[in-house]
């Protein structure tokens, strides 16, 4: 028996990429309908959202929430990549950058900015991965796109060692919106300070409502006797932690689920809409923007 439909937060772990934790949730949950919430990188860790079953058609509106990293940024050395992975490419003493300095440049790297991604982003190029592009050779350069910094706090700052050039490691927890990238903040930090910059750490800890404390190690999840027990956040309750809720009637409930509009609860909302049976089930995800409201997924019944 696979495991329920619904949603499995896991704390992953760093070398990992977010394909290689679906493929072992595939595993532990026995079965292909597995996929995240937003990618993590391989040096990453922390929250990773997974759809199981019919929970996958919520990641569509999970992709687009708010999340919290911790993360280190090291002063004083770019690289290719602008993390760790990438091979360096100039180190600069970066002892002399006062206190005061880098708190107005994180200052100035809070709220509504236009963002740079990192050339080794997997934003697609002329329907090509930025990064395979930057492996074979050729310079990439991407548009600045908008995102926002809503929190961008310096944690401790402290002296290390890179090969006999002082840099400077400073800790920070950051809140950003979808299609932020930390390690280009950590790139604009150095820049701004005109020492360079790079990402030596990162680690997820929230995703929307999902936190770190809700998550699991693989460690546990592949300790567990079987698909059925894994600890999967059942559709309707993950819904109702996240997303606006509407209360259908039975005959709303019965209409939506035939794929048909009914009247908007409140016309001109914006955001997703999680609508549910008297029951509790999670019937569908709608869309309340205009005066009917439709569904931009419906969630058909277990094993139909």
């Amino acid at each position: 028996m696979p495991a329920p439909d619904g949603l499995l937060v896991v704390d992953k772990p760093a070398g990992w990429t977010s394909h290689d934790v679906v493929g072992r949730a595939r595993r532990l949950c026995g079965t292909r309908k597995v996929g995240h919430a937003g990618t993590l990188d391989p040096m990453a860790t922390g929250v990773l959202v997974l759809g199981i079953g019919r929970a996958t058609k919520l990641l569509t509106f999970l992709v687009g929430c708010d999340k919290d990293y911790t993360a280190t940024i090291r002063l004083g050395q770019t690289t290719v990549t602008d993390d760790a992975a990438g091979e360096v490419t100039a180190t600069t003493a970066a002892d002399g950058v006062t206190r005061s300095a880098l708190d107005a440049a994180v200052a100035a790297l809070t709220g509504e900015l236009e963002q740079v991604p990192s050339s080794v982003s997997a934003i697609k190029v002329k329907g090509e991965r930025a990064y395979h592009r930057v492996r074979s050779g050729e310079d990439v350069v991407l548009a600045a796109r908008p995102v926002t910094v809503s929190r961008f706090d310096v944690l401790d700052v402290r002296v290390a060692d890179a090969l006999g050039v002082a840099v400077v490691d400073v800790d920070v927890a950051a809140t950003v919106s979808s299609g932020t990238y930390v390690r280009a903040l950590a790139r604009d930090l150095g820049s701004a300070l005109g020492v360079g910059g790079h990402l030596t750490a990162l680690r997820r800890t929230r995703v929307g409502a999902f936190r770190l404390e809700d998550a699991h190690s693989l460690e546990d999840l592949g300790a567990l006797d079987g698909p059925e027990v894994v600890p999967v956040t059942p559709l309707a309750e993950a819904a109702r932690a996240q997303f606006a809720v509407r209360e259908l009637t039975q005959e709303e409930a019965r209409t939506i689920g035939y794929g048909q509009r009914v009247e908007s609860a409140q016309p001109g909302r914006t955001e997703p809409v999680a609508a549910l049976a008297p029951d509790g089930t999670l019937v569908a995800m709608l869309d309340e923007s205009g005066t009917k409201a439709r569904s931009h997924v419906v969630f058909a019944p277990a094993g139909s």
